[in-house]
């Protein structure tokens, strides 16, 4: 670099920094300023040498992320200097004890956090990422804002990846739609997750991400032209009652759009409610609600409303924090548009989440909901048995759950998690209860205990001193502190169980003339195709496994060598036989090839997704059955990309002239006379599809069709699905993906 570039970047270095002082959220001392500018400093020097992929300085990205964490998520001083040093422990010589003796000990403790996040230890028996996700969230422990600063550092490097492999970017991307978004939202971070779920959606599924970004300028001017005919009619009701107010159009994140699409099964311009608005309104703290229904009345006067479609968040706030009255009304031209009303300082809270949420708290001793999550949350963590991917699936499970509220019987209100059941409720309230639970009364009446709950039940939990948790509970609950509850309950079972199993077995062994060692434990458990020791003494407590099984494994053991011949004649045997049976493939047949050396291996179609020839797909490589193919685009990817990155293959196909393939397309439509010949003949014209079967029915006028059948590639699919949409009477399409 020249000189001249050098006194460039310094300028912008220093320009960074003014502009990280002057957006902070929080009024910032000089005690504070002084202890950010060290922090800087401390930084700037540490990173000098240090350069991103992009080119650029590398203090740059540190800046940026103390920008996200001043300026976005509102935190302090503290967290400011934390994030300009996050990656100094990291990447440079500087220790975490050079950083409390320059600084203080809360700094120390933020970097610490932040450094353990990132030096995790690759766990051979569990997927690295998940074990990295459980040492993350384990920081919550420590202190909440480690978390709130490694989704600042997560967006920005989101926000920089364009210089990355394209592998990199899909794996990143993964990590980020499979646990940082819903990790955002939990901790109310409403404008964050929005950013990190649209740049996920922009590296995992760019082609779409790209179609809706261009459609969306497309319609922009449309769509504010739209928002301000109705701001107008809503403007002039509104000075009338004297109501301090702002309007803002809200556009619909492309994630959403691309959600509703997903979920409905409709295209972009089917969408409804894309329009969106929010009116912020000043208020004293006595007259919030009062202000809340009296805007929504004057909405509701001059646009009707859904009743399905009311969100009253401001009488029972979400338990991240959330509150806003949420009204969907039915606008000019037939188009649904939601309005949204808060007060200032429920804006700042759906904005700033966590810091807005502490700010406005003001010493209150009642505990929020975020801070009983928080609690919940440990208790989890304190569980050492769980595995890491089902920890992580479970935890990400409570983090974007939709919340319901239930009444006790003295009417006290709990928020649970959609889905949740009776038993689930039972251990809300405490887990010695859940254990006891006999069972459930909801409004009055005796119900099953997998019974799952709707908003406004008033439950009563029966309890019994004699009751104890069964394997089967497990399928009743769907709350992770319930799951974790009873599994411990069943494994201290179990492990009794085993101890006893373990003293049996070695009787047993010795009466088989079979010295008990870990050589033998090990032959046991394969023998009995289990997956570990505590397995196989359990089964022995229970009486599983029966005396003569043991004889059969003696006599096995004493016959090993000629057992090793016998095997592998069966095995070569096994080999022919499916050699005799497999098809003939000649060269034409349809190929898939395997990373970059377009290796040709063998491989499974996926059952979630069904992919076929021209679908853009992955190789996954499974522990016991091989690499399976899954579309790009399948319903599991997302958790496969981010858990299990290192055992995904990049995989296309190569040619796609041969091979025949199954498809089930589901048709709706009314029920006009002709329809089904129509259909048929539409579908028989096309000489490359054969119809394996074909399911017709129709009720109250309306059609319903499946149709399963044989096509070559995704190219003849398309063209017959285009051609049956032009049917008449036919109202919608859809190619069925089996979860």
């Amino acid at each position: 670099m020249t000189e001249i570039d050098i006194e460039k970047e310094n300028k912008a270095i220093a320009q960074e920094y003014k502009e990280l002082l002057r957006i902070s959220y929080q009024t910032l001392s000089p005690a504070d300023k002084k202890l950010i500018r060290k922090a800087f400093d401390v930084a700037v020097d540490a990173h000098k040498e240090q350069r991103r992929k992009s080119g650029e300085a590398y203090i740059f990205h540190p800046i940026a992320v103390a920008k996200i964490v001043a300026s976005e998520i509102g935190l302090g001083a503290t967290s400011i200097a934390a994030a300009l040093l996050h990656d100094v422990v990291e990447d440079t010589p500087i220790t975490v004890e050079d950083i409390e003796r320059l600084f203080n000990p809360k700094v120390a403790q933020l970097v610490e956090g932040l450094t353990k996040i990132s030096l995790v230890q690759k766990d051979l028996n569990a997927s690295m990422q998940a074990e990295n996700f459980r040492k993350m969230i384990l920081t919550l422990n420590d202190d909440v804002r480690v978390i709130l600063i490694k989704l600042a550092d997560r967006l920005h490097n989101m926000q920089t990846m364009d210089s990355m492999a394209e592998y990199k970017q899909t794996k990143i991307a993964s990590e980020t739609l499979y646990i940082y978004a819903p990790l955002a939202h939990r901790l109310g971070l409403y404008n964050i997750k929005t950013k990190l779920e649209d740049l996920g959606l922009k590296y995992t599924e760019p082609a779409v991400y790209n179609d809706i970004v261009s459609r969306i300028r497309e319609t922009k001017e449309e769509q504010d032209a739209y928002i301000k005919d109705i701001s107008d009619v809503l403007k002039k009701s509104l000075d009338n009652e004297g109501v301090d107010y702002i309007i803002k159009g809200r556009p619909k994140s492309i994630y959403s759009i691309r959600r509703k699409m997903r979920a409905q099964n409709v295209s972009f311009d089917e969408v409804y409610d894309k329009f969106a608005l929010r009116i912020v309104y000043k208020s004293d703290p006595h007259e919030e609600k009062f202000i809340a229904w009296k805007i929504y009345s004057i909405v509701t006067d001059h646009y009707r409303p859904s009743p399905s479609r009311l969100r009253d968040w401001i009488s029972s706030p979400k338990s991240t924090g959330y509150e806003a009255l949420h009204i969907t009304v039915m606008g000019p031209k037939g188009r649904w548009v939601e309005v949204q009303v808060r007060s200032e300082r429920m804006d700042e809270i759906a904005e700033k989440g966590y810091a807005a949420h502490y700010k406005y708290k003001n010493g209150a001793t009642e505990e929020s909901g975020l801070d009983v999550w928080l609690n919940l949350l440990r208790e989890a963590l304190e569980n050492p048995e769980t595995n890491a991917v089902d920890f992580v699936e479970d935890f990400k499970m409570n983090l974007y759950s939709k919340e319901i509220f239930i009444f006790t019987p003295k009417g006290e209100i709990k928020s649970l998690p959609k889905g949740a059941t009776s038993l689930d409720f039972a251990f809300s309230i405490h887990s010695e209860i859940g254990i006891k639970t006999r069972g459930t009364r909801v409004n009055g009446r005796l119900v099953p205990l997998n019974y799952e709950l709707k908003s406004g039940d008033q439950v009563e939990v029966i309890t019994s001193a004699n009751q104890k948790p069964t394997v089967n509970w497990l399928e009743y609950v769907t709350t992770s502190r319930a799951k974790n509850k009873i599994k411990n309950v069943l494994n201290e079972n179990t492990k009794k169980i085993a101890e006893e199993g373990k003293e049996l077995l070695v009787r047993k062994l010795k009466h088989l003339k079979i010295t008990f060692n870990e050589q033998v434990t090990n032959e046991l458990v394969n023998f009995f195709k289990l997956k570990t020791s505590l397995d196989l003494f359990y089964r022995v407590g229970i009486g599983a496994i029966e005396n003569q099984q043991l004889k059969d494994y003696a006599a096995q053991k004493g016959n090993s060598f000629i057992n090793f011949f016998k095997n592998k004649i069966k095995r070569n045997k096994d080999t022919a036989d499916e050699d005799i049976h497999k098809p003939v493939i000649s060269s034409n047949y349809d190929m898939l090839v395997f990373g970059t050396e377009h290796d040709k291996l063998d491989y499974k179609l996926s059952q979630c997704c069904n992919p076929i020839p021209g679908d853009d797909v992955f190789g996954f490589v499974t522990i016991n059955e091989g690499i399976k193919v899954h579309k790009k685009d399948c319903p599991n990817a997302i958790g496969m990309q981010s858990n299990y990155a290192y055992r995904i293959m990049s995989a296309k196909w190569i040619d796609s002239s041969q091979e025949e393939f199954k498809a089930i397309i589901n048709i709706t439509g009314m029920d006009v006379l002709g329809l089904t010949n129509q259909l048929t003949r539409v579908i028989s014209n096309n000489m490359s599809v054969n119809i394996q079967s074909i399911s017709l029915s129709t009720d109250a006028g309306i059609f319903h069709g499946q149709i399963a059948v044989i096509v070559k590639n995704n190219t003849i699919l398309k063209k017959m699905i285009n051609a049956i949409k032009k049917i008449d009477g036919v109202d919608k399409v859809t190619r069925e993906y089996r979860t």
